[in-house]
């Protein structure tokens, strides 16, 4: 008796013939990009390093597209976008050690957005793991150890029969959401041996999916189609899951108004009757999804930025659609569902009632009205002047990258993404540095249209090495620093906290002159000339560097009311 599982697939004489004579010269970096090539990678990002000299020299003999970065951080972040924008898991090759340990901050944002991340390092010599003080270069105790807790699965290899098997069950971990980055590591002797295995061909890495119960979207569509006054908050996990069209159509359906979080800018229009917008950091928005009876929470864990700093206690019933299942429940009590958001919101589509309320959008503009009076109270004409010239300069289909700066947290609230994935910024982890790289990453995934990086004077020390990777791949980047002496956000809450900033204050290049070094157009501008100097050199194919001189203030915050 024959039972599907017992059917296997027979090679053909070809490939029979392929696999008893492979290519002579290959080694274990020959088995990792055969088997990146094999899952359908085109192209990976990294730096090399001695112990993984074996797979860099491998990449000579494939097909894959390398772009190298000049700082294993940077790398990471443009790997980030690239996963981001693709939806693919980014390839990222290191070396051991410091390369590796370097990565980390990148892969804790990843992490935190669900950017799907290939990270594949190089090892000490398979005789020296273990823990041993054996004096390699680079040696770590265990190297692993410093990444268990920050990515999603980590997968060491020990021989080179071990490498497409561990690399495919990474590649499925990035790609089974939640999306995220994921960690093998293989010993430089391991990359560097002759191997006489067969070339890696196909691999099968389908993620696994995460349908809802049944039983728990029959009770949220019941909640939502009989609530008197529902709203919903959608999350980053709404964008990673492709699914704005069909949160649209949920919302329409129950007429239920909808923020988005930092996180998912873009998951659902801006100037759409029942849009929100984005103005989480505000006390009139938080009281009116406290003073809703069912919120429906997707692809949001409810954190600190998406609560108001925790100021948010809502008093009706939630229904949280979570596919991180430590996210789920862990702010706030609710009805929780462990599911990928695109699939939760087409059960909730077929299982949900129409709902009438003619007094929905009259809402949702008598609290966006609120929020801008508050905004004009304060006198803040510069900063939406900026933001707004920032906006009109960049194309609509155009994606941007957004440091942690005042820009960016101004952004976060008032910034128009135009689309699903066409924002993203650091607020994941909250590290500097993220914007360029990012955005150099974003423009290797698309080509095709120009792509916005925005950075404070801060944060673009961080990146202004990577000008020399803009310039040798040709990247359509334009990278708008604004620069205000120092790190601007920490001298505004110091000097609200003790009345007096402390090591905020920067000693800064000549941006221009340095973009300009690296062969890279740049020019100074002001507030007035921002928006024709911006468009311009949006226009221009190729990297370009936009300065502005100015110091921007932030919003009041109400969480401390």
């Amino acid at each position: 008796m024959t039972h599907d599982h017992d059917l296997v697939l027979r090679p053909t004489p070809a490939q029979t013939e392929a696999a008893l004579n492979p290519p002579p010269g290959r080694n274990g970096g020959d088995l990792v990009v055969e088997t990146l090539a094999g899952l359908g990678a085109t192209t990976v990002f990294g730096l090399p390093g001695q112990h993984a000299l074996g797979m860099f020299d491998a990449l000579r003999r494939s097909d894959l597209r390398y772009v190298g970065l000049r700082v294993e951080n940077n790398a990471g972040f443009a790997a980030d976008a690239y996963g981001r924008m693709t939806g693919e898991a980014a390839p990222l090759l290191l070396s051991t050690g410091p390369g590796a340990l370097t990565s980390l901050p990148a892969l804790q944002e990843a992490v935190a957005a669900s950017a799907p991340v290939l990270a594949i390092s190089s090892q000490i010599p398979t005789a020296g793991l273990g823990g041993g003080r054996h004096g390699y270069l680079h040696e770590l105790p265990d190297q692993s150890a410093s990444f268990r807790g920050v990515v999603k699965s980590v997968h060491t290899v020990r021989t080179a029969s071990q490498i497409p098997s561990a690399i495919t069950e990474a590649w499925k971990s990035a790609l089974t959401v939640p999306h995220g980055p994921v960690w093998v590591e293989i010993p430089q002797d391991v990359l560097l041996a002759q191997t006489t295995l067969p070339q890696v061909t196909a691999m099968d890495a389908t993620p696994d999916e995460l349908p809802p119960r049944p039983e728990l979207t029959a009770v949220a569509a019941h909640l939502l189609s009989t609530a008197a006054r529902p709203a919903i908050i959608a999350g980053g996990g709404v964008v990673r899951a492709d699914a704005s069209g069909k949160l649209r159509r949920l919302a329409e359906l129950i007429q239920a108004p909808v923020v988005t979080t930092p996180g998912g800018k873009g998951a659902f229009p801006w100037t759409h009757p029942l849009s929100l917008q984005s103005w989480l950091e505000d006390r009139h928005t938080t009281d009116f999804l406290e003073d809703a009876d069912v919120l429906l929470v997707v692809g949001s864990g409810l954190g600190e930025l998406s609560s108001n700093y925790h100021t948010f206690k809502p008093r009706g019933r939630i229904v949280q659609i979570e596919a991180d299942l430590g996210k789920l429940e862990s702010n706030h009590p609710a009805l929780g569902i462990h599911a990928d958001a695109r699939l939760a919101l087409q059960a909730l589509l077929e299982a949900a009632e129409p709902r009438e309320d003619t007094t929905a959008p009259e809402r949702v503009r008598t609290l966006l009205s609120k929020v801008a009076d508050r905004i004009a109270s304060q006198e803040l004409t510069l900063e939406q002047q900026v933001l707004t010239a920032v906006r009109r300069a960049l194309p609509p289909t155009a994606p941007s990258f957004w440091d942690m700066t005042i820009l960016a947290y101004w952004a976060w609230s008032a910034f128009d993404a135009k689309g699903p994935n066409h924002l993203h910024s650091a607020q994941g982890a909250g590290g500097l540095g993220y914007g360029f790289p990012a955005a150099l990453g974003a423009a290797v995934a698309d080509p095709s249209r120009p792509v916005l990086a925005v950075s404070g004077d801060g944060g673009a020390l961080y990146s202004l090495a990577e000008l020399a990777t803009a310039r040798q791949y040709d990247l359509d980047v334009t990278w708008l620093i604004v620069d205000d002496g120092g790190y601007g956000i920490l001298r505004e809450y110091m000097t609200d906290t003790f009345g007096e900033p402390t090591a905020t204050e920067l000693t800064r290049p000549d941006y221009v002159a340095l973009a300009e070094s690296f062969a890279v157009p740049a020019v100074r501008t002001t507030p007035e000339t921002l928006e024709h100097d911006l468009t311009q050199a949006l226009a221009t194919p190729g990297p370009s560097v936009v300065v502005l001189p100015a110091l921007l203030r932030m919003f009041a915050p109400t969480h401390l009311d």
